[in-house]
């Protein structure tokens, strides 16, 4: 028979409360009162981040698939889980206001004691974002990302990340599907009234928007053409910079961004409506985890000023790096830059209306 299931042990609850040991209060040491708040707000925020990588791992297994049935539940439940992701971010955002409690001196009491292990070394956050899709190259200090030892990763948590950076990331599945959005295809496209003569593109429609997307630049505007044509049909510009496509566009293809680009234009039409709030749920994890960098940054600098890190970082210094580089869906996020008045979008043609409204015969 089995013994009557109990609150506590359910939840493991003698593991959970019994797991706070502040150092401070350790025999030869001052008791620090706030050590135990500094604990359970970051054993709090693992936990948070364990269920991330959770929703994530169901996400990548819905993106793994060849093909994808946007009228089925798959889409529904990525949008699901992803939202539930947001709200998650938007509570480690507010935490961090309970941390504001604590004030410098109160840290000092302890901060010596925590070195040399820091924030850095939360493999949980960094498995966070290198599922995300935030790559080796576009790190800030990119190096210092591989260093064992002390300051750095132990050996297991090493191989974890490690494992994790070397297999497809959400970032990178979801170009792959983006890249097989159906709608370019020539039968959905032998009706379509096209208004410009331009053929700067292989595509009728994409002839067509780009002239209108010309027409609406302003004079100090002009020079976005030459970003459109190389953000979408990769035609590189004469004096281009590495720098400077890299900002333009750095992790998604020409022909992925076409598609989101489309969808985020006709989002009206039934079959884009989860699509489009799919792509717009990563923008918004993006600006989350910016948001929480950020508070980050700035409790770090009330708190040790310009100091070294308890990690052997640069401290603020190097925190505002990561805040300004560690973008993943910048080139999703970017695809405002191109968008046109929605009474200026060229009419589709009766074939893709069908199939966009889900009234394929």
């Amino acid at each position: 028979m089995n013994a009557t299931m109990y609150y506590s042990d359910y939840l493991q609850l003698d593991k959970i409360t019994g797991s706070q040991e502040p150092v401070s209060f350790k025999d030869g040491n001052i008791p620090a009162h706030d050590e135990m708040l500094f604990i359970i707000i970051h054993q709090a925020y693992e936990l948070w981040f364990k269920q991330i990588l959770f929703e994530l791992d169901y996400i990548l297994k819905v993106f793994d698939k060849q093909a994808i049935n946007d009228n089925s539940e798959d889409l529904n439940l990525v949008l699901h889980r992803l939202r539930r992701i947001t709200r998650i971010f938007e509570l480690l955002n507010q935490q961090v206001s309970i941390l504001d409690t604590m004030t410098p001196l109160d840290f000092l009491e302890f901060r010596n004691l925590l070195t040399p292990s820091s924030g850095f070394q939360s493999a949980q956050f960094r498995l966070i974002e290198a599922t995300l899709g935030l790559q080796m190259q576009n790190r800030h200090q990119s190096g210092y990302y591989k260093r064992t030892g002390e300051g750095g990763f132990d050996k297991e948590d090493y191989e974890r990340i490690n494992e994790r950076e070397a297999t497809q990331n959400l970032a990178q599945l979801i170009n792959n599907w983006l890249e097989r959005m159906p709608f370019f295809e020539e039968q959905f496209w032998k009706n379509y009234k096209y208004s410009s003569h331009e053929k700067i593109t292989d595509h009728i429609f994409w002839n067509d928007y780009r002239h209108v997307y010309n027409t609406s630049l302003t004079a100090r505007e002009a020079n976005k053409i030459i970003d459109f044509d190389y953000v979408f049909f990769n035609k590189i510009p004469e004096d281009a910079t590495g720098e400077r496509l890299n900002n333009l566009r750095s992790t998604f293809s020409a022909k992925a961004l076409r598609a989101a680009l489309f969808i985020m234009l006709y989002r009206d039409f039934p079959v884009f409506q989860t699509s489009y709030q799919i792509l717009d749920a990563l923008i918004e994890i993006d600006h989350l985890m910016s948001n929480w960098r950020h508070k980050h940054l700035i409790m770090v600098r009330r708190m040790i000023g310009m100091r070294v890190g308890t990690g052997n970082t640069s401290g603020a210094g190097y925190l505002e790096g990561a805040l300004n580089k560690h973008y993943v869906y910048r080139d999703i996020a970017g695809l405002s830059t191109y968008l046109i008045e929605r009474r200026n979008l060229p009419k589709l043609p009766d074939e893709l209306i069908k199939h966009l409204s889900f009234n394929v015969e």
